[in-house]
């Protein structure tokens, strides 16, 4: 596995440890990413709602529910939208890394 590939199940493993509360307080920091609009990030990518659910794994009732306002992004969710916003071609390249890999 590469050095990215450790970090992240090293990331993953610990962000398990907070939220089962195993984790001692003071040696994490939690980060809420600010609210940002689906539809923005969206179209940047140059995406149709059904190409971004489908790349991204979302529903596509998901991303109209986000987009229209029904629904707002839980905390991963928007961590996730904030992460393809800034490198979703590394978001991609690591989903189509894990989707050859299964």
């Amino acid at each position: 596995m590469t050095a990215f590939g450790e970090g992240l199940v090293e990331a993953a493993q610990q962000a398990l440890a907070i939220a089962r509360g195993e984790a001692q307080p003071g040696t994490y920091r939690v980060h809420s990413p600010q609210a940002l609009d689906v539809k923005v990030v969206r179209r940047e990518l140059g995406f149709t709602q059904a190409e971004f659910a489908a790349r991204f794994g979302f529903p596509i009732g998901t991303i109209r529910d986000l987009e229209q306002g029904r629904t707002r992004p839980d905390a991963a969710t928007l961590a996730y939208l904030t992460v393809i916003r800034h490198d979703s071609a590394a978001v991609l390249r690591a989903l189509e890394h894990a989707q050859k890999s299964d």
